[in-house]
């Protein structure tokens, strides 16, 4: 079992559990990761659940996909009808995170509401050191909560962000400070909890509404790719040899050598 699933006092809490991948996601996770956020959602249908907490074990969130096993346009399906599932919860959502939030871990943050790390956290987007992209709707969303200039920054350098520097440009919304990095996961869970405590404990009709209301504002015009461009983009960056390449490279722990094919 790669995730772990826990609820009580109204609050529903997941835990990503691959540490020896730093939690990244293969299909049979991703599979089980629905399925708790399938399971989150029925019992908040049943007046048990208010409050979701996404997090990683180990002091990890999520290091990507895990690209020892096959990563393929069948995966990107399947993960974007459970981001859909994630961000479309009518509760409020927490991502707790420290250590790595790294490609499919960041659009894991992304779908959530809230996110809150400590400082030793990384977040990245590195789809150009693997010859790979993500769906438009993780780049609108990116965009729309860490601002264009560092969106950019972030696919177009595939540098990572410090905690700090998500914390300046809001990809953040609250930072705490570790003394020791395997205490990460401790300090940003207790956080976490103690904020959907509280989250808890206000009007579920009102927050629903204000979510709903949140997210309109926040939904990218169907018209934002009217060409197709950025799809086709997608399918021939899943399709190329460079990805081969990305894969091959990352497996073999080399630089790898694109040629944009």
């Amino acid at each position: 079992m790669s995730l772990g699933y826990h609820s009580d006092q109204r609050v529903a809490r997941i835990t990503i559990s691959r540490p020896e991948r730093r939690n990244a996601l293969n299909h049979e996770a991703l599979d089980q990761l629905h399925d708790a956020v399938i399971r989150a959602r029925a019992e908040h249908a049943q007046g048990t659940v208010r409050v979701l907490i996404l997090t990683g074990d180990q002091s990890q969130f999520c290091s990507g996909a895990d690209l020892k096993e096959l990563e393929d346009l069948e995966f990107t399906r399947a993960l974007r009808l459970m981001l859909d599932d994630l961000s479309g919860l009518e509760f409020p959502t927490i991502a707790a995170i420290s250590g790595a939030c790294m490609g499919l871990g960041m659009q894991l943050a992304l779908s959530c509401d809230l996110r809150i790390a400590t400082d030793e956290a990384r977040f990245a987007v590195p789809v150009a050191k693997l010859g790979l992209m993500v769906d438009h709707s993780t780049v609108q969303r990116l965009a729309a909560l860490a601002g264009h200039s560092a969106a950019r920054w972030m696919m177009l350098t595939a540098r990572p962000l410090t905690a700090q520097r998500a914390y300046e440009v809001g990809l953040i919304q609250e930072l705490f400070t570790v003394e020791a990095p395997r205490d990460a996961g401790d300090v940003v869970l207790t956080a976490a909890e103690e904020l959907a405590g509280q989250i808890a404990q206000l009007a579920p009709l009102a927050l629903s509404g204000s979510k709903r209301g949140l997210d309109l504002l926040e939904h990218p015009s169907l018209s934002t790719d009217p060409e197709g461009e950025y799809l086709a983009a997608f399918h021939a960056a899943w399709a190329s040899d460079d990805l081969i390449e990305g894969r091959s490279a990352f497996s073999d722990r080399r630089a790898p050598v694109f040629k944009g094919r």
